[in-house]
């Protein structure tokens, strides 16, 4: 492969000749060699590196891309592989927490009583529940609940939300299921907006993580294609 140009390793990926030299400023590719006149001059090494970077950024992230790149850069290479390590680890750990969820969703699916239009001390939360106040100070250190505190009293106080999370983790706390459990739980059915539109989107995080398993398989190849052409087998 003849040296190349900024543009001409760009142009392979839809990416301005800017963003390669960005790339190699910030530790991504190697540094290039450069002409008499001054001119950035890259070879097959750094046309790996660049189809290696861009694989792993929709499979682990910017931030552990870069990372990798870097360390392998450095000749680090254990220290890109244990960083990789841990981003797998990360998926496999979400893929467990979204089959926590799909196991509740019988759970999910009862109806919830609905919640109280105004704030709730904890006394009268837990009476609603039938449980202790020491219950609710339990599930929010465990990250089940965040109520509010009452500026004038530092008492907590239980919105119409809080009351909502308090009645899903009762029906899981019911159903058996580990705090820990309970609290990815609620904190996924926040994010999406009530149990309801909850279980409308876990087909769709089930999607993504499997695309992002497939984004590790094809970065993993292009990784060790690098790796090869610079030497670290």
């Amino acid at each position: 492969m003849k040296p190349q140009r900024p543009v001409d390793l760009a142009r392979e990926h839809g990416i301005s000749a800017q963003s390669v030299r960005n790339y190699e400023r910030d530790g991504v590719l190697p540094p290039a060699t450069r002409t008499d006149s001054g001119y950035r001059r890259y070879t097959h090494v750094h046309a790996a590196a660049l189809r290696a970077f861009l694989a792993l950024v929709p499979a682990h992230g910017h931030a552990v891309a870069g990372d990798v790149m870097r360390a392998v850069g450095a000749g680090d290479v254990d220290g890109a592989l244990r960083r990789l390590d841990a981003s797998h680890a990360q998926l496999l750990r979400d893929r467990e927490t979204l089959d926590g969820v799909e196991s509740a969703a019988r759970v999910l699916a009862a109806p919830l009583p609905p919640p109280a239009g105004q704030p709730l001390p904890i006394g009268a939360l837990a009476h609603r529940l039938g449980v202790k106040p020491a219950t609710l100070r339990k599930w929010e250190r465990a990250g089940i609940l965040a109520p509010r505190r009452d500026r004038a009293t530092r008492q907590r106080v239980y919105d119409p939300a809080d009351v909502r999370d308090a009645e899903l983790a009762h029906l899981l706390r019911r159903g058996g299921y580990l705090l820990a459990h309970i609290a990815a739980v609620v904190r996924q059915v926040r994010a999406a907006g009530g149990p309801q539109a909850l279980a409308s989107t876990l087909q769709t995080w089930r999607s993504r993580h499997s695309a992002r398993a497939r984004a590790m398989l094809t970065a993993a190849g292009l990784l060790d294609d690098y790796l090869r052409e610079v030497g670290q087998t």
